[in-house]
């Protein structure tokens, strides 16, 4: 069974920086894409940023793109996310996901994160 572990949340200042981490157990990442996701109060979990197997290919919703940074560690089974010059819209609840056969099939519980302006 697929668990996905977040950490690295917290609270922060606006410009400031984190360092989410995914580790996962139970199946090996390096076969499957990977992405962040985020959930803010009182909206829709929306798409953050995802990395495919190979790892040659990111993508970013435009609101991060320039801030944040995917990447994975096929070795520790670990995703990342680096978070730059964080704004107070970028508070949310932020979920790590395993991309199955043709969706997101497995998620983490979540790590909060918090922008203080």
């Amino acid at each position: 069974q697929v668990q996905l572990v977040e950490s690295g949340g917290g609270l922060v200042q606006a410009g400031g920086s984190l360092r989410l981490s995914c580790a996962a157990s139970g199946r090996s990442i390096s076969s499957y894409t990977m992405g962040w996701f985020r959930q803010a109060p009182g909206k829709e979990r929306e798409f953050v940023a995802t990395i495919i197997w190979t790892s040659r290919s990111t993508s970013y919703a435009d609101s991060v793109k320039g801030r944040f940074t995917i990447s994975r560690d096929n070795a520790k089974n670990t995703v990342y996310l680096q978070m730059n010059s964080l704004k107070p819209e970028d508070t949310a609840v932020y979920y790590c996901a395993m991309r199955g056969s043709s969706d997101f099939n497995y998620w983490g519980q979540g790590t909060q994160v918090t922008v203080s302006s």
